[in-house]
C-alpha cells in the first residue's frame, strides 16, 4: 500500500498481515477516487471524515495533499493502533483518531465535512443506511462529497443526495452531495 501523491508521495505503508475486517482500497480505485475529488473539490484546507479507518490509507492521501482537519472513525482496537502509529511516522497533524462505532459516531455528529469517506466492510447489513444517515444529518459541507466504497450488489442512484458513481472493477464509490 502507498501513498500515491503530495508530500508523502510514493511512502509505503505496511499493514499488518491479520487485519480484522479490514479490505484496504487498492491503489488503482484510490488513485481513481482522488483524480475525481481533486477536479470537483478543493483537499488542500479541507475537513475530513474517514469512517471505517482500516488501515488510514484515505486519510493519508488526504493529509498528504493538504486537507487540514482529519477525523477518522474505527472500532478495532488494532488497526486503531496501526493508524496511530502512522500518523505518528508520517508526523500528521491536526488529526483526531476516534475508537468508537461509525454509527455511533454520526448519530451525535453535527459537524460539516469537505470529504466524508466510507470504505465499510463489504458485509455490513447496515450499509445502506450510511448514505441516508449522513445526508439526513446534512454532515456534508455545501460543496463537499460523501463518498461510499461498495460493490456493485449495492445501488444507491435513488437515495436523496446521490450525485454519481464510479466503477473500478469490484469496487464502486457512490458520491453523495
Amino acid at each position: 500500500m502507498r501513498i500515491i501523491s503530495g508530500k508523502y508521495g510514493g511512502r509505503k505503508i505496511n499493514p499488518p498481515h491479520n487485519m480484522p475486517y479490514t479490505r484496504p482500497t487498492t491503489d488503482i480505485a484510490k488513485e481513481g477516487l482522488f483524480n475525481i475529488l481533486q477536479n470537483r473539490i478543493q483537499i488542500e484546507g479541507a475537513s475530513t471524515l474517514d469512517l471505517f479507518g482500516g488501515t488510514g490509507c484515505i486519510s493519508y492521501e488526504l493529509a498528504s495533499r493538504g486537507a487540514e482537519q482529519l477525523t477518522i472513525v474505527e472500532k478495532d482496537s488494532q488497526m486503531l493502533q496501526f493508524i496511530k502509529s502512522n500518523v505518528e511516522l508520517l508526523k500528521i497533524e491536526n488529526v483526531q483518531v476516534l475508537n468508537m462505532d461509525v454509527f455511533q459516531f454520526i448519530n451525535t455528529c453535527s459537524q460539516q465535512y469537505d470529504v466524508i469517506f466510507a470504505g465499510p466492510p463489504y458485509a455490513l447489513n447496515t450499509i445502506d443506511d450510511l448514505p441516508k444517515i449522513i445526508v439526513e444529518r446534512k454532515l456534508i459541507s455545501p460543496t463537499g462529497y460523501f463518498i461510499l466504497e461498495h460493490t456493485p450488489r449495492n445501488n444507491y442512484k435513488n437515495f436523496a443526495g446521490y450525485s454519481f458513481e464510479r466503477n473500478y472493477g469490484s469496487t464502486i464509490f457512490s458520491f453523495f452531495e
